[in-house]
């Protein structure tokens, strides 16, 4: 949002806060451009729509950079929470399954969320209950680092279980 500086404010009365943020009453808004000409800062209008106008006399040019800064800082501190996702088949290995296990138990340590899918091909649609038996049993090995955001369900040939990060395991 761009705020209306010195020449830029064109109405006929404002009301003034000053530097330490008293009220300083309403009055043109000439007056208060030369209020804030005389201690060399700027008149910045910051509420435009109220009656009438409210502007502020500050340093606008340290103002702008104190909220980038504080922009970036909230920026460099946002985490963005990806969806990692692991498939697998209904005849999975034992060892296989334990690789993918750990690889879903890390990406929910890092705090990412995670799918996990189970492919079923040709006559395995027979068996989706393989399938089935296989993620909860997933979601069973992962229950004291994640819990269940949607539970097994059968979409198409591909069946797929949501799991999030408790809030405790978050960096």
């Amino acid at each position: 949002m761009a705020h209306q500086i010195n020449e830029e404010i064109t109405d006929r009365e404002v009301r003034l806060i000053g530097v330490d943020g008293a009220q300083m009453g309403i009055m043109p808004a000439s007056q208060a451009l030369e209020i804030a000409a005389e201690k060399g800062l700027d008149l910045v209008k910051i509420s435009p729509n109220a009656t009438p106008p409210v502007c502020r006399i500050m340093d606008y040019g340290k103002y702008r950079f104190e909220q980038t800064k504080r922009e970036k800082e909230a920026r460099r501190n946002q985490r963005i929470i990806e969806i990692k996702e692991i498939r697998m088949s209904p005849n999975i290995g034992e060892n296989d399954f334990n690789v993918k296990l750990r690889n879903g138990q890390k990406f929910l340590r890092d705090g990412d969320r995670l799918k996990v899918s189970v492919r079923f091909r040709g006559r395995e649609m027979a068996h989706t209950s393989i399938g089935e038996d296989l993620l909860t049993r997933f979601a069973a090995e992962c229950a004291d680092i994640a819990s269940i955001d949607k539970a097994p369900k059968l979409e198409g040939r591909n069946m797929s279980l949501f799991l999030s990060p408790k809030p405790s395991n978050n960096k």
